[in-house]
């Protein structure tokens, strides 16, 4: 109840009727001045039986009260404008604006706070472009210091590791051919012995390619692909075929997403496949993307692969990711074909961005 008294309408109210109650004594001062009585008239006289005192305090009541009343509505409406649009501002609501009329202080008020809540809003906007714009750049950096890991690792299997199984290779083969007169038991351990090192440096170049950058560093496409497949010709004895459009035009997002693709499958065909001819098309319609790749491998069912391979389930997910579709088809002992194919949604972008 105290704190409702003291409210600004009530205020209004008080110190209406203590102007009444002033304006109203001088005005009965100034009416009695000339009697010899003065003041103490309104205590003798009546109005329709009624004592002039009791009169006089009813009006000073109603005229006090009515008056503080008009002045104060207005303005207890505009105030709890402003209250409201505080207390907007004090949950984080820094967009709403307040709208009063008029040129008082009032008005003047609810313009200094939108313009305080504007500057607000544009300091909130650029914290969170900052918040943004550091997560980007400490995941770019994550980013480059996992590739340059990759790469030092990939430097170090390929200068230690893989040159000691290609060693451990050629020097098996050497042994197996002057144990012509062995047992068939030591000509099976030896052939065991080789078959282990070839699996183990088949599973070396796989893990080396999947150590290679996750981008394509500048490259385009087309280069980052002759270059993979080049590296590969050299390494492992097998015939590569590639058949690239020379007109190609390729966002950057989708050209790493394909590469990686690409690098997924050439992984598992030097895990799995032990193949020795692989076909690779890439081409370009007006409609869509399709990369091909061909080996004459091993083979699996595709019943077995679909229930837990990790590389199928990757390269799938990197289609997912660009809108595109894979499609595998092995047959056991004849070979397997991945067949992967994008829309072309980039019309009149620029390819690079």
């Amino acid at each position: 109840m105290r704190k409702r008294m003291a409210r600004l309408q009530w205020q209004f109210i008080r110190q209406s009727v203590l102007v009444t109650f002033i304006t109203s004594l001088l005005l009965l001062f100034m009416i009695t001045y000339e009697d010899p009585r003065g003041l103490l008239l309104v205590f003798d006289r009546q109005l329709v039986g009624i004592p002039v005192l009791m009169w006089v305090v009813l009006m000073i009541i109603i005229t006090g009260f009515s008056s503080g009343y008009i002045q104060a509505d207005p303005i207890k409406k505009r105030i709890d404008l402003l209250l409201h649009g505080a207390a907007r501002y004090g949950r984080g609501t820094f967009s709403h604006r307040m709208d009063l009329e008029g040129e008082d202080e009032l008005a003047e008020l609810a313009e200094r706070l939108n313009q305080m809540a504007v500057h607000i809003e544009e300091q909130v906007a650029s914290l969170q472009r900052l918040s943004s714009e550091r997560a980007q750049m400490q995941e770019t950096v994550k980013k480059a210091a996992v590739t340059e890991e990759r790469q030092r690792l990939a430097r170090e299997l390929h200068d230690a590791v893989s040159q000691q199984l290609f060693a451990i290779s050629m020097m098996t083969a050497a042994i197996k051919q002057g144990f012509q007169n062995a047992g068939e038991t030591t000509r099976q351990q030896m052939e065991l012995v080789e078959q282990m090192a070839n699996t183990a440096q088949a599973e070396m170049r796989a893990l080396l390619l999947h150590l290679r950058p996750a981008h394509l560093e500048g490259k385009s496409l087309r280069e980052g692909i002759r270059g993979l497949f080049e590296d590969l010709e050299q390494k492992q004895d097998m015939e590569i075929i590639c058949e690239m459009d020379t007109d190609t035009s390729i966002p950057k997002g989708i050209e790493d997403q394909i590469f990686r693709l690409i690098q997924e499958a050439i992984s598992n065909i030097l895990r799995h496949a032990k193949a020795t001819h692989v076909e690779f098309q890439l081409k370009q319609t007006s409609y869509e993307l399709k990369v091909k790749i061909i080996d004459n491998g091993v083979g699996f069912h595709a019943e077995k692969v679909k229930q837990g391979s990790y590389g199928m389930q990757t390269m799938r997910e990197r289609m997912n990711e660009i809108g595109g579709v894979l499609q595998v088809v092995s047959v056991p002992s004849k070979g397997t074909q991945i067949e992967a194919k994008v829309p072309i949604a980039w019309h009149g972008e620029d390819s690079r961005d």
